[in-house]
């Protein structure tokens, strides 16, 4: 990214005014942040809050932000998980140059310390089952119990642990716990477990560990042996920070990273539950994870969103410390504030519905001139073709219109955009009596759209030669889920019925077919759409990144 992108999307918040505060105070003379996915599933857009932060931070104070996968779970984590999140931070505009790491990195040194806290007498095994555990634990308003084995010996809890990691017990028999306090008002302080028995195959470990460390454990643990000095999280891990501290202060760590909470994105019309949208994709609710409906930045991409618009979402939404709900509608605002910007223009008949004109020489094609982009003159023109016989949208035409209606209908004149002004004189109809074709004349002199005497037309109209258009499937996208709050614990119910529409009779300019930018364009009229990667040569298909307006709330009847 270049300075002048990163200078644009600095912002003034409470984590920034910290970070400023404590280079000021000579605190800290570098910053070094950290962005610590667990690979256990595709990055979605309240991730790339969080990217943008701790990159956003290191970019602008000169710092350092270290790319560190928790791995601590791999019966859930994959080697997909991993490279498409190594692909969605370079999407959206960041590296990490050097500075990837991953908490297995660090597992004989965290089993060493946790080695070490068992012989201060701060950490024991337990025999209690999952469910003894979490009874005991208590409530918010009742004090915990303590486990018959708090006060085993150390040389036994020595032992058990060491044996735990030899792989001589099965899973769930044992667990590592910190000794503190059962009766603390915070129930993460109730004796946490540490590290529990687990014999899975780890993606970078293989079968070497038997025994895998919690992420309360690992977390502010690697933070220090990489020298973090701002931790961010959201506000869900606020109650954690004591035991962070905790661990930090009990253990010989190299360095004392500091904890600071935000508030996490969340938006109207959209759930960003990992859990959810890993059943989304195992129930076959969307196609994949890069489905252009999910949330995953992945989705975003094929969807044809580009990255500037997500930063700059980020950028207005701002980091706050208290929860809040962000309407979709202001991301929808930011994307298409830039592919206006940026998108090229192009022709598209969605619903293609067949014009003759009938005064126009059979056999002919003429040139005209298209401008690529109103307000970038720089992007130059492109050559469109014109016949007698045309495709123009379907909703373009109506037999008998409402008085306000200044389309096509007969009798009525209208502009074809970059040609001439056509009049339809006959309407063809089929035994069904659908309309099938429409006979119009033109008028030669209006050749650009413009009248010599000066006459006015009330409409400009898309259309494309039937002759020279290329056949294509349009994906239509929209919102997921039709409720603005959908309900997680049971989100099918809130699925929206709407969310695909699948066009397999448009038709396109030959720009378009001949293109392969990945870029997204807008299809006048139309709104804008992006080659879709099932495209080939001998089909066509592209995908709606977003209308020209929002229409949404008006299908589904909701607040948009």
């Amino acid at each position: 990214m270049t300075t002048d992108t990163a200078t644009a999307e600095a912002g003034r918040d409470f984590i920034r005014d910290i970070v400023q505060a404590d280079l000021s105070s000579h605190k800290h003379s570098r910053i070094v942040t950290r962005f610590p996915p667990e690979p256990n599933g595709y990055l979605h857009i309240g991730h790339a809050k969080s990217i943008a932060l701790n990159f956003g931070i290191a970019q602008e104070f000169g710092g350092q932000c270290n790319l560190r996968f928790d791995d601590t779970n791999p019966t859930k984590e994959e080697q997909e998980y991993i490279d498409s999140i190594q692909a969605d931070v370079h999407w959206l505009g960041y590296d990490w140059g050097n500075n990837l790491f991953f908490a297995s990195d660090y597992f004989e040194r965290l089993y060493d310390w946790a080695e070490g806290l068992i012989k201060a007498g701060y950490a024991y095994v337990d025999d209690q089952s999952q469910e003894e555990i979490r009874t005991s634990r208590g409530t918010l308003t009742e004090p915990g119990k303590n486990s018959p084995f708090r006060d085993r010996p150390v040389e036994e809890n020595l032992d058990l642990f060491r044996r735990m990691k030899a792989g001589e017990f099965p899973n769930g028999a044992r667990v590592l716990r910190a000794k503190i306090d059962m009766a603390s008002g915070n129930i993460n302080l109730r004796d946490p477990v540490l590290y529990r028995i687990l014999h899975a195959h780890h993606p970078r470990t293989g079968d070497t560990w038997s025994i895998y460390p919690s992420y309360d454990y690992a977390h502010g643990q690697s933070d220090a042996i990489e020298g973090i000095t701002h931790s961010i999280c959201t506000l869900e891990f606020e109650d954690h920070r004591p035991l962070y501290e905790w661990l930090l202060d009990k253990l010989p760590v190299p360095s004392k990273p500091h904890q600071y909470e935000m508030a996490r994105l969340n938006l109207t019309y959209t759930l960003l539950s990992k859990r959810v949208l890993t059943q989304l994709v195992r129930d076959g609710h969307v196609s994949g994870w890069d489905d252009p409906r999910m949330p995953t930045i992945a989705g975003l991409k094929r969807r044809g969103v580009p990255p500037a618009a997500v930063r700059e979402f980020i950028r207005r939404i701002g980091v706050a410390k208290a929860n809040s709900v962000v309407d979709v509608g202001m991301l929808e605002f930011c994307i298409r504030e830039e592919l206006n910007r940026t998108a090229l223009r192009r022709m598209a008949v969605l619903r293609p519905l067949k014009v003759v004109i009938e005064n126009y020489p059979e056999g002919q094609v003429e040139e005209l001139e298209a401008i690529n982009h109103p307000d970038n003159p720089e992007a130059g023109t492109r050559k469109i073709a014109f016949g007698r016989e045309l495709y123009i949208e379907q909703d373009d035409f109506m037999e008998n219109p409402p008085k306000k209606f200044f389309r096509l209908s007969p009798g009525n004149e209208v502009r074809l955009r970059y040609a001439y002004f056509v009049k339809c004189t006959s309407v063809v109809k089929n035994d069904a009596g659908e309309i099938v074709e429409l006979r119009c004349t033109y008028d030669p002199a209006t050749k650009g759209g413009n009248a010599p005497d000066g006459r006015k037309v009330k409409a400009t109209m898309h259309w494309l030669s039937a002759a020279q258009s290329k056949p294509a499937e349009i994906r239509i996208y929209n919102q997921l889920f039709a409720n603005p709050s959908p309900d997680a614990g049971n989100f099918a119910g809130d699925l929206n019925p709407q969310s695909l529409e699948v066009l397999t009779d448009a038709r396109v300019e030959p720009a378009i077919a001949e293109s392969n930018s990945p870029d997204a364009m807008q299809f006048e009229r139309q709104g804008y759409f992006v080659r879709d990667p099932d495209s080939t040569p001998d089909k066509l298909v592209f995908n709606r990144t977003i209308g020209l307006r929002d229409t949404f709330a008006k299908e589904v009847g909701g607040k948009g």
